[in-house]
């Protein structure tokens, strides 16, 4: 069992005693479906805002309602091993639900972080963070590094 992938009740129990130790817990989410260069650099800025970082990771079946059928390219389970790999993760849950709200609830962070394409009001968790005193930040993408854009290439590629 991998050490870094836990449960929302094991990670909410976890927080709280880390809080109280004066931590701050920095969340993202997404589906991180197939890694690049920009998640890269996007986790890496998330860290920087808090001692903590946690991915919360759609399942396969929300990334399929959210992506199309033909997605998720890579598993969930897989997708949660290769990102506990990176050195600024230090733990990684499953969601189910479309948006990450009831695990933005269970967690409550003290950050929420998400790409700058996002207007601040339309972040899911934005008011409930707010509400305890948590902030929000926005980080910018970069340019020409999208997952979108790697499975097109990848397809054009493949003659397809």
């Amino acid at each position: 069992m991998n050490p870094k992938i836990k449960s929302a009740a094991a990670l909410s129990r976890l927080f709280r005693k880390s809080q109280a130790q004066g931590k701050k817990i920095v969340f993202t989410n997404g589906c991180f479906d197939v890694i690049h260069y920009g998640h890269v650099a996007y986790l890496r800025k998330a860290k920087t805002f808090g001692d903590l970082l946690v991915i919360g990771l759609n399942t396969d079946a929300s990334v399929r309602r959210l992506k199309g059928k033909s997605r998720p390219v890579n598993c969930e389970r897989d997708r949660a091993e290769v990102l506990s790999e990176f050195s600024c993760i230090d733990y990684v849950t499953f969601f189910r639900e479309d948006t990450p709200l009831n695990l933005i609830r269970k967690l409550k962070p003290d950050v929420i972080v998400k790409g700058a394409d996002w207007k601040l009001r339309d972040i899911v968790g934005f008011d409930f963070v707010k509400s305890y005193g948590g902030n929000v930040k926005r980080i910018h993408y970069v340019p020409g590094h999208s997952t979108t854009g790697t499975l097109k290439k990848l397809a054009c590629r493949a003659g397809k």
